[in-house]
């Protein structure tokens, strides 16, 4: 029996064809980069403006603290995350008028007229060093979903359409009068020990 031969595969184009693909897969992939916070920052303070001390009644203080070890602390008392959320919106309604809670003051909120709120609210965030990113996210996630859920509920009931899907920029100038988002963070610290 003759052998017969192997044909040999011509591989010259092939680099080229290997190169084509990988522009092609580097070109149509996308990458998601839906991951971070969206805070809007403070506008940068004028050059000569004073630093004035501002006296913030504690009532009007809602202190949330996370330790190394991931634990969260709540006006004191130790909190499961999945009850900040509420916590957040109690503190920043004070729907039972709670001495311990913010103070309400009469406001009149162009579309909404005239509205008891607690207008000097602040939600104090502080965290450890060696508190995680995933901890740190999802308290952020927390606080932040509690103020647009709040929001949400004033524009529907007012304007029938989700915070969000508001076009009118005075209809959510409005909104965010009624729920505004302070939310004062301080520099991360040892507040769990070593």
């Amino acid at each position: 029996m003759a052998k017969r031969e192997i044909q040999e595969i011509n591989a010259g184009s092939m680099a080229d064809i290997a190169f084509l693909l990988l522009i092609f897969f580097l070109v149509s992939t996308t990458m998601d980069t839906d991951m971070g916070i969206i805070t809007k920052l403070p506008p940068m303070p004028e050059e000569k403006q004073q630093d004035e001390k501002v006296d913030v009644k504690e009532r009007n203080i809602f202190v949330v603290l996370v330790n190394r070890d991931d634990k969260l602390l709540v006006e004191g008392e130790q909190m499961d995350i999945k009850d900040l959320r509420q916590a957040t919106k109690n503190f920043i309604l004070n729907p039972y008028d709670e001495p311990d809670l913010p103070v309400k003051e009469i406001v009149d909120v162009p579309f909404f007229g005239p509205m008891e709120l607690t207008t000097k609210h602040v939600i104090s965030l502080q965290n450890d060093r060696g508190t995680s990113y995933k901890m740190y996210i999802a308290v952020q996630n927390e606080l932040n979903a509690a103020i647009n859920d709040l929001r949400d509920e004033f524009s529907l009931r007012k304007f029938g359409v989700r915070y969000d899907d508001l076009e009118d920029q005075d209809k959510i100038a409005a909104v965010e009068t009624v729920v505004p988002r302070k939310v004062s963070e301080a520099e991360p610290r040892n507040i769990g020990g070593k």
